[in-house]
């Protein structure tokens, strides 16, 4: 069976591996077609969207050094409310004096926040904040029951006389000047409110202060530990 040359059309008998006329090679080796890309991939390759799956190429990806360096804030928050809480427990019952309770609240944040963010790179700066939020979190609850003390005291009746010898109780069984001091004065409402709003922004300056002092040493002492 004939077929016709490929290059110049004469008649050429199968098997032949030249044409006798022209000399053109009859074997012609077939060379697959290289897919053509597809919609989705050309369209991800022109997306300035489009984000890398290598972390380390991505644009947008942060790594792990990165965040370990910041604050995690939903934990931070909730090591900041324990040790606020626990200082505001402490100065209640009186086992030492606020503004110890308060440094040692300071410090407790940052050793729980580290405790469940491992990862943390501990800094003075991050102390700082936990420090500083853990202040605030144990000057608010402070606010709070004494808004509800001066409430009671304003509100006068048998209430009042009931906290009154409640507190006369407390004081007889105290040596501290101060406790009888401070009775005397709550036996006199008149004028209070002014004197209890600025011994509580006085309070909230000082802890905010020692809170952030005791967060930043013990974040930098965190921090030079992990170092050595």
């Amino acid at each position: 069976m004939d077929h016709p040359c490929h290059k110049c059309g004469r008649s050429i008998e199968d098997g032949k591996p030249f044409c006798a006329e022209c000399g053109a090679p009859q074997i012609r080796v077939a060379v697959a077609e290289s897919p053509a890309p597809s919609v989705a991939g050309s369209v991800a390759s022109n997306d300035p969207t489009t984000f890398s799956v290598d972390p380390l190429n991505s644009p947008g990806a942060l790594s792990i050094s990165t965040l370990s360096t910041g604050i995690d804030w939903p934990r931070a928050r909730r090591a900041c409310a324990v040790a606020a809480l626990i200082s505001v427990v402490v100065m209640s019952i009186r086992l030492i004096v606020p503004l110890l309770a308060v440094l040692g609240a300071g410090c407790l944040a940052v050793f729980l926040y580290r405790y469940w963010n491992p990862i943390w790179k501990a800094n003075a700066r991050c102390g700082a904040q936990l420090g500083a939020v853990t202040a605030l979190f144990s000057s608010g609850v402070l606010a709070i029951f004494s808004a509800i003390a001066f409430a009671v005291l304003q509100a006068g009746g048998q209430v009042r006389q009931q906290a009154l010898d409640a507190l006369q109780q407390m004081a007889s069984r105290s040596n501290d000047p101060q406790m009888q001091a401070t009775l005397d004065l709550l036996k006199k409402p008149e004028g209070l409110a002014p004197k209890l709003i600025l011994a509580m922004l006085g309070f909230l300056l000082i802890a905010v202060a020692a809170g952030s002092i005791a967060g930043a040493l013990t974040g930098a002492f965190l921090g030079r530990r992990n170092r050595s």
